[in-house]
């Protein structure tokens, strides 16, 4: 006979608190830091396990036509991003001393080898192909995933079905667009968009969705930067980045045609 669910369980608690593991140890036990710094993270890698899930049913919704389930599942989205931002808080509160006294057990170890998070980007539309050869060159986990990922439509994709299915001139060499490039802004489709912000409010509602998203993942890079700058300065960075340097040159939109029509409005 099975044992009846319960609440730790179903959340396998047991097993969810054996995964904290400190590196650091100089005789007296670990560093006290090391347990934020990896909490904080591998909750980074639940949201963005959430993430993913959330976008590719947005994705569907969108080319579902199916507009009141796609504003609610880009609320929700807005709502993980606004929490993600919040733990750089919680983060802050570890001094560059701190965090200093267990950095150099962390080897090679760097948030750039997060392959879930290069998903996103992915599915972005901010598509790289030296990224897949990089994890793959790696072997590091989540290699595959990323390059199925890398051969997929974006978001930006069912946004252009969506708007299509709404009855709009999408140009067909956007809708048959290669999807492993980077998205490239499209006049043509700047176009379409002031049309719609003047005439239509509900698509217009679901591109102001895309922008909020949008910005909520350019403050959370923003906010990475600085707590990076905050801790290390202009150190180089984990697994031998160049730290703030690099991280300030990715705050850019994911979706520049919705930024371009500011100025037409």
């Amino acid at each position: 006979m099975s044992k009846a669910l319960t609440y730790s369980s179903y959340l396998r608690v047991p097993e969810l608190l054996s995964l904290q593991t400190p590196k650091s140890d100089d005789g007296d036990g670990p560093e006290h830091d090391e347990m934020l710094f990896i909490i904080i993270h591998q909750v980074y890698e639940l949201w963005f396990k959430e993430l993913l899930h959330e976008l590719d049913f947005l994705g569907q919704r969108l080319r579902d036509n199916d507009t009141p389930r796609a504003s609610h599942t880009m609320r929700r989205i807005l709502a993980i991003l606004k929490t993600s931002v919040a733990q750089v808080d919680i983060l802050e509160t570890m001094t560059p001393l701190e965090f200093s006294a267990f950095r150099g057990f962390l080897e090679s170890a760097s948030g750039f080898q997060s392959a879930q998070f290069r998903e996103i980007e992915f599915v972005l539309g901010h598509k790289r192909f030296n990224m897949i050869k990089h994890f793959a060159d790696s072997d590091a986990p989540g290699a595959a995933q990323l390059e199925a990922r890398f051969h997929q439509p974006t978001l930006w994709d069912a946004f252009l079905a969506y708007l299509a299915r709404n009855g709009y001139p999408v140009p067909l060499e956007q809708l048959r667009r290669d999807v492993t490039q980077p998205l490239q802004p499209s006049p043509e489709v700047q176009a379409i968009l002031v049309h719609v912000y003047r005439n239509d409010p509900l698509v217009s509602n679901v591109c102001e969705r895309l922008v909020d998203m949008d910005e909520g993942l350019q403050e959370w890079r923003y906010r990475h930067v600085k707590m990076v700058e905050r801790t290390i300065g202009f150190k180089t960075g984990s697994g031998g980045s160049t730290g703030v340097s690099y991280l300030m040159a990715t705050i850019k939109p994911f979706f520049p045609d919705l930024w371009a029509i500011r100025a037409q409005l």
